[in-house]
């Protein structure tokens, strides 16, 4: 599961904060790092190591110049696994053999190599994802590359303009650039395939079509809705803030204004409207009543056990949850339910993001890899093996990937989807809004009193 805190700073690609290590996340907003001096344009060596191709049958240019010497990348492990990055890592090995790459990596591996960032002897290259990283955090702190000059014209191994391929554009701190996001996360709701299919139910493509077939699976014998009541921000995430994009005729920066803590943003209309729709659930019964008292993990085991038709989650959900999936499951996946008929899907993003340390040691060969990794072959193979998009733009339809990461894929690309940049609130007023949306699942408050919470809280961190 992840900590998600929903930034004003920018959008995010293909698919995160953390709160256990089974889902990679970060403990911030997005990610980030800082430089004093801007990076120089790729060295001859970086440029030509990196341009053979993800195939890792591929060779460099004889005539090339090679990268040599030692490269050390950290990645943290969470939910999306480590196939990919052993798989990428082992083809740039593969295209470079006269570098020696040393990987450090697993669930604890920022919280091991903090003391090394610290005292300025970090990796080269860093995957900014997990606890115990935080990109603001690193950019005040002055441990990343300044990549701003740089990235404007850096190219990967296909000769492709990497900012042309971002599907969400890098995040800016004080017009500066130091990390780019790898991975695109989305909230949304989800539900089985082959159930539906089994049961005659129709998948929702909107609220009234949510509606109407939950009435349907209420009729059934089957709670239609479960949410995570003991981490309301998997609700606030995947349903409320879409819904008051959705009400607010498809703005986002609405949002934006919430978490700059403008109290008139709060009181708008399309908050009230977005919260009735969370009453409607629970009036019309769909909401199971188990949902305020459990956890991620017994919310989504209930889901999985086909006691719940939906369930608010991020595309973490299905690799979190593998050991314990059904034989014959099949997640279907839609970034959001609350938008009228006809009106546009709003998807909640998030991203993780890679960087280069400002004391890397090897700052051609970690600029190679990030020309590397940022290539259509990737972008697939990533889909592949994590089980989450890729920021790269790219048709992932004749890929391997799961059904739901392609369906995903396809809405966080779509000019139809409106896609919400990654958006944090203050802690006091997030904590606010999770027990006052907690509180209306159970008829505690009204969505009057919600926004009375809520601003009572906005207005003290205000002060």
């Amino acid at each position: 599961m992840r900590f998600k805190k929903w930034t004003s700073l920018g959008i995010a690609i293909l698919l995160v904060s953390v709160f256990l290590s089974a889902c990679g996340s970060n403990n911030g907003s997005n990610n980030s790092g800082s430089s004093s001096e801007p990076s120089p344009s790729p060295s001859a060596s970086a440029e030509a190591s990196a341009a053979p191709s993800a195939d890792a049958s591929a060779t460099p240019d004889a005539t090339a110049t090679k990268l040599t010497g030692d490269f050390e990348i950290q990645y943290f492990v969470g939910g999306y696994g480590d196939a990919w990055w052993k798989k990428v890592v082992d083809d740039f090995q593969a295209a470079n053999p006269d570098l020696k790459i040393k990987v450090s990596a697993g669930p604890k591996i920022n919280e091991q190599n903090k003391p090394r960032w610290i005292a300025g002897n970090p990796p080269d290259f860093v995957y900014i994802d997990g606890p115990e990283l935080n990109d603001r955090q690193m950019v005040e702190d002055g441990q990343l590359e300044d990549l701003t000059d740089w990235i404007k014209t850096a190219k990967n191994i296909d000769g492709s303009p990497i900012l042309d391929l971002l599907a969400q554009q890098p995040q800016q701190y004080d017009g500066k650039i130091y990390n780019i996001p790898l991975v695109l996360n989305s909230w949304g709701i989800f539900w089985d395939k082959a159930l539906f299919q089994q049961k005659g139910w129709t998948e929702p493509t909107d609220f009234q079509s949510f509606l109407d077939i939950s009435s349907k699976i209420s009729a059934d014998g089957v709670t239609p809705f479960i949410h995570t009541g003991k981490y309301p921000y998997y609700i606030n995430g995947a349903f409320l803030y879409p819904a008051i994009v959705s009400n607010n005729n498809d703005d986002y920066t609405i949002l934006q204004d919430m978490a700059a803590n403008k109290v008139e943003a709060y009181e708008s209309p399309a908050v009230l409207a977005a919260l009735n729709q969370i009453v409607e659930l629970r009036d019309k019964g769909f909401i199971d009543k188990a949902s305020i008292q459990i956890n991620h993990t017994d919310s989504q085991m209930m889901f999985l056990q086909h006691k719940d038709a939906f369930i608010p989650n991020g595309l973490w959900l299905p690799n979190e949850m593998a050991k314990d999936v059904p034989s014959g499951f099949q997640f279907g996946f839609i970034p959001s339910i609350t938008q009228k008929p006809g009106g546009k899907v709003v998807a909640n993003t998030s991203t993780a993001t890679v960087a280069i340390a400002k004391n890397a040691k090897n700052k051609d060969a970690a600029k190679a890899f990030l020309q590397f990794i940022f290539s259509a072959a990737q972008a697939s193979q990533w889909a592949e093996l994590s089980g989450a998009p890729s920021n790269i733009k790219g048709d992932i339809s004749n890929s391997n990937a799961p059904s739901f990461v392609k369906d995903a894929a396809k809405y966080l690309t779509s000019p139809d989807t409106v896609v919400i940049p990654t958006i944090t609130f203050s802690a006091d007023v997030d904590k606010a809004m999770q027990d006052a949306t907690d509180a209306l699942t159970i008829s505690k408050i009204t969505p009057e009193e919600w926004v009375k919470r809520v601003t009572d809280a906005v207005k003290k961190v205000a002060k």
